[in-house]
């Protein structure tokens, strides 16, 4: 479904946008379940990864209700994911991130996991799925385009040439390269920001969330064989990689 011109994009600027991906309908029901899980959890929402100053969050989304465990499937998407990673990738987390309105604060640019590029390629992308419009000032993504290529992080607090805002209507999901440098931007509205980070890596990486151990069983028995697949419920090269090492470290959005 790529076209070579979009693959191109993705390949040099490190980042590229499925406009109207999901449907109004699509974005209401996730954000009707967003928010019955944010008064569920209450102060504990995102716990089980990480809690943000002037951000809401929940993790482990996929854990969380069926609409969840169809979105990671989502055929433009994996093949995009494939493009950046190769066809060996799996679901790393599904996250939910909501930023606060008047939030006082950005995001730091980073890469997530603080991974770096290794002699096999690329091993991190993302996709950040539009639950609100992102607009100029109300919390929008923000990268440095081609920065995926540059090899290094970027360092912290410097000012950085060439940053642009990612800007789009709600139902627009935009697939990163995780190497890619790039932050949330501040909230200066009065309205929540969400969003869903969709996030894959590598199958010889770990997973930044432990699928196998955290998804209910009955939520695992009910998963597509290809649901199956993308949490690594069924490899055992996964299980060895969940003790030897975390995909925790560094900063994700």
């Amino acid at each position: 479904m790529l076209t070579s011109s979009a693959r191109q994009q993705l390949n040099e600027l490190g980042f590229l946008a499925f406009p109207a991906l999901l449907s109004p309908a699509q974005v209401s029901k996730f954000n009707q379940r967003i928010e019955e899980l944010f008064a569920l959890e209450g102060d504990g929402a995102g716990s089980e990864f990480k809690t943000e100053p002037g951000a809401r969050r929940i993790a482990n989304a996929v854990d969380k209700g069926e609409i969840f465990e169809q979105v990671i499937e989502t055929p433009e998407v994996l093949e995009a994911m494939e493009a950046v990673l190769g066809p060996d990738f799996k679901l790393s987390s599904l996250n939910i991130r909501s930023a606060n309105p008047r939030n006082g604060c950005a995001q730091p640019l980073h890469v997530d996991s603080g991974a770096l590029p290794d002699a096999l390629g690329y091993s991190v992308c993302n996709s950040v799925w539009m639950l609100d419009d992102f607009t100029e000032r109300n919390g929008a993504l923000r990268v440095v385009p081609g920065s995926h290529r540059s090899g290094r992080l970027p360092e912290p607090g410097a000012k950085v040439e060439g940053e642009i805002l990612v800007t789009g209507k709600a139902g627009t999901v935009v697939v990163m390269n995780a190497h890619l440098w790039h932050g949330g931007s501040e909230n200066f509205t009065d309205a929540q920001r969400r969003a869903m980070h969709v996030y894959y890596t590598r199958g010889d990486k770990p997973q930044q969330q432990y699928q196998k151990r955290l998804v209910r069983s009955e939520v695992q028995a009910r998963l597509s064989p290809l649901g199956r697949k993308l949490l690594a419920l069924d490899d055992l090269r996964n299980d060895e990689l969940s003790v030897t090492g975390s995909g925790a470290s560094g900063f994700m959005k």
